[in-house]
């Protein structure tokens, strides 16, 4: 089967929830689903205001362009109908009589629904008995005996959607789907749960949900279709494809899936690069330990507490005591760990500084001799303090607290001030200064970690944030006649190395440029 990436690896279909209030508005949401190469539409009959279900039904499946999936889910259930229930269990049955492709049966009411349609129900019809858990996610165990026990009910098709509290839950949905022998629908419900919706064409689910429009979900943590199919290559992901992702939090606005993805696609690269919501670092690496969970980019506030899970870590990597780069070799599944977050930093502060004073690269780094101030003391402060240090520059750490500020500073051999005398901080002209905290990173656009009218000591700004590319610190700065440079271009700079670690096969440069030029 063609598409718009070439030949489908998987067998997942991707389903499109159809939430309105009235029938010509799920037509015109039907047409559209079409459109953007969807398998499937669920109709959400519990959404629509007024229904009538002979006249009503008889039309959208006349009207639908694509196979349907009708579903009338209950408030006991996490749905709208608040009616009578045999009422809507006679809508189910005459759903199917009048050609619908699917109908999803809540696991409570399965038993008696699948024996009601015995030897009435068309060839066509599968039914789906769903179990919907808004709380958590159990333990294998329990998810076992779930599946069993909706197996029982003589369901076509399992469907299980759970709650992540964490994003280690959803490896067990994993594990329980590679492991049933019947079509399984396993979604892992909310933000951490992010993964359960891409990986399952990897790991054999049924189907999973991708929405029309971003925001306008049936259940929280859907992706768009536009985003399954262009940002994770869905149709290409198999049985053998490696993943990789970016662990942080937060970490929703990383464009790091864009950058990889396009670039494993246009490479031919059999990989998918995800989000990875992550609460505790450790415990993510020891649930999936797997080889095809074979790489990781690390950022806030994970980078310090990642050097300690690694089985070997790179001496640069462990002189900074953070690491950005995560690879699991793929003979013994041990961890390594780098830091390509200095070189991407670093090159790009010298190449601001060599255009504003017109300094050939030959004549070695501009930044000899300069003082250059790091604000923060985490793991991005780290790498760019000793950075700076190993080109020659003098370094001031500025911190929040003074103390994390102090004991960096007396590990790589510089001064430290809090970040409240950083206003009055100016010994001499031409200084440098780097933020590297998350201070003024979207949402909170309009904080800045220096007041205004401390820049125009510096020569050069940069800011490790890249949303917005232009935070207001930035934009002071030019304003006070500094040259300023982006953390565009360090997650650019630091984006190669981690590519070429990644697939072993040389970064294309500009093609990162260019895609990261639209942002």
């Amino acid at each position: 089967m063609e598409t718009g990436g070439g030949m489908r690896k998987n067998p997942t279909l991707i389903c499109a929830p159809i939430m309105a209030d009235s029938i010509d508005k799920m037509v015109i949401q039907m047409a559209k689903a079409k459109a953007s190469t969807a398998d499937l539409v669920e109709i959400r009959l519990d959404s629509l205001k007024s229904f009538n279900p002979s006249e009503d039904l008889k039309l959208l499946i006349q009207q639908c362009p694509l196979p349907t999936l009708f579903t009338y889910r209950p408030v006991w259930e996490g749905g709208q109908y608040d009616g009578d229930e045999k009422e809507r269990l006679d809508v189910l049955r005459l759903a199917m009589e009048l050609g619908a492709d699917y109908i999803d049966v809540e696991l409570k009411v399965a038993d008696d629904f699948i024996k009601s349609i015995n030897g009435k129900k068309p060839e066509k019809t599968k039914v789906i008995v769903s179990s919907h858990n808004y709380q958590n996610t159990p333990s294998v165990l329990e998810l076992g005996n779930l599946v069993a026990r909706i197996q029982s009910t003589g369901a076509d098709i399992v469907k299980i959607a759970t709650t992540a509290l964490e994003i280690t839950d959803v490896a067990r949905i994993f594990q329980i789907m590679v492991h049933t022998q019947v079509p399984i629908i396993g979604i892992v419900m909310g933000e951490r749960g992010l993964i359960s919706r891409i990986l399952c064409g990897k790991f054999g689910g049924y189907l999973t949900f991708g929405t029309l429009e971003a925001g306008v979900v049936s259940a929280p943590g859907q992706p768009t279709i536009e985003d399954l199919l262009n940002l994770y290559n869905f149709r290409q992901l198999g049985p053998d494809t490696k993943v990789y992702g970016i662990i942080g939090k937060p970490v929703g606005h990383s464009k790091s899936p864009i950058l990889y993805n396009q670039a494993f696609k246009s490479a031919g690269f059999n990989g998918v690069y995800v989000h990875l919501l992550v609460d505790d670092v450790a415990k993510f690496l020891q649930t999936y330990s797997s080889t095809d969970f074979a790489g990781f980019s690390c950022t806030i506030p994970h980078k310090e507490a990642a050097v300690k899970c690694c089985d070997e870590v790179d001496p640069i990597a462990k002189s900074i005591g953070a690491v950005n780069c995560i690879i699991r070799s793929q003979n013994d599944g041990k961890l390594f760990g780098y830091n390509t977050d200095y070189v991407g930093a670093i090159s790009a502060i010298e190449d601001g500084l060599r255009a504003r004073y017109d300094i050939n690269s030959s004549a070695g780094s501009p930044l000899a001799g300069k003082l250059f101030v790091v604000i923060g003391a985490g793991g991005a402060g780290k790498a760019l303090a000793y950075g700076a240090k190993q080109k020659g520059a003098r370094v001031v750490i500025a911190n929040r607290t003074y103390e994390r500020a102090r004991e960096l500073a007396d590990i790589i051999g510089g001064d430290a001030l809090s970040l409240a005398d950083l206003a009055h901080f100016h010994p001499e002209e031409g200084m440098i200064l780097a933020n590297t905290t998350s201070i003024g990173m979207q949402p909170n656009i309009d904080e800045t970690p220096v007041p205004k009218d401390a820049l125009k000591y510096y020569s050069l700004v940069f800011d490790a944030i890249y949303t917005p590319k232009i935070t207001r610190l930035l934009r002071e700065a030019e304003e006070s006649g500094a040259t300023i440079v982006s953390g565009l271009e360090m997650f650019i700079g630091q984006a190669y190395e981690q590519y070429e670690r990644f697939t072993g096969l040389p970064a294309p440069k500009e093609q990162f440029r260019k895609t990261m030029s639209k942002y």
